[in-house]
């Protein structure tokens, strides 16, 4: 509904909100930085039960394209990026707080949590490539390429009783983790929600493949990649004239963060 109300409210404004756009500079306070640099956090969500609503600030695609068309020093200059972390940081520390409250409420410890988010992930992906390594058996068979076919089908086999042990391992934990009355339940650690041990594996790939997850993934995957960056930034450039704007919290002023994609609690 957030998707069609934006598309609406476009059309009302017509030539006008174009005409304003087009006044506005890659400075202007009104321009999202977020959206200049990668993603706004608030596209991301659109038609689900995590929908942001519509960003307060523009969202100009020639703004965007003429920022992309900066050398990248000028970029680093205007440091939009920072302005992007922080708006990332805010929303996955939000989404962290939530995590926390339903894994207490499930009273599972971390390492139980991790452990099934690990397998879940690795049947999914098992799961996957047994589905595409069919269709290159079906391919093999078409242009005769019997020997490859049949090379494809015993990687198929090793693959399929890996998938078979990781859902043996999930079941033995689910059935010693936990109170009973959670005891199937699980919170995924990238986006909060609550998945089922009992979730067959389509159900599980929708999950990992939905939009709020890869939302989340994505926002979570730019905020490690950050200090990565600033460090790299800084090995290639040591000495760098001072001229322009600096952040006093420099490469390291954003904690980074691990076991499965959680901020450091520093």
């Amino acid at each position: 509904m957030a998707a069609e109300q934006r598309k609406l409210l476009e059309q009302l404004m017509g030539s006008s909100a174009t005409s304003r756009e087009a006044q506005l500079s890659i400075d202007d306070p009104k321009v999202c930085h977020s959206y200049l640099v990668d993603t706004c956090p608030h596209d991301l969500f659109t038609n689900t039960k995590q929908d942001l609503g519509p960003c307060k600030k523009v969202h100009s695609k020639a703004l965007k394209a003429e920022y992309e068309a900066l050398p990248e020093r000028d970029r680093q200059r205007k440091e939009f990026e920072y302005d992007y972390i922080r708006d990332l940081q805010k929303h996955i520390d939000a989404c962290n707080r939530r995590i926390d409250a339903a894994q207490k409420g499930l009273e599972k410890t971390p390492e139980e949590i991790r452990l099934t988010n690990e397998l879940l992930e690795g049947i999914a992906d098992l799961e996957e490539n047994i589905k595409c390594g069919l269709q290159e058996i079906q391919v093999y068979t078409e242009q005769d390429l019997v020997s490859v076919a049949i090379d494809e089908w015993y990687n198929l086999k090793v693959m399929a009783q890996a998938k078979a042990d990781k859902e043996k391992e999930l079941k033995a934990l689910s059935d010693t983790s936990g109170p009973s009355g959670h005891q199937k339940l699980q919170v995924c650690d990238v986006c909060d929600a609550r998945l089922s041990r009992l979730d067959n594996d389509r159900r599980l790939a929708d999950h990992f493949n939905g939009k709020t997850h890869l939302g989340y993934a994505h926002m979570r995957k730019a905020y490690d990649a950050f200090p990565k960056e600033m460090k790299m930034r800084a090995r290639q450039a040591p000495h760098a004239d001072d001229d322009g704007p600096r952040d006093s919290r420099g490469p390291g002023g954003y904690r980074g963060y691990r076991g499965g994609n959680r901020p450091y609690r520093g």
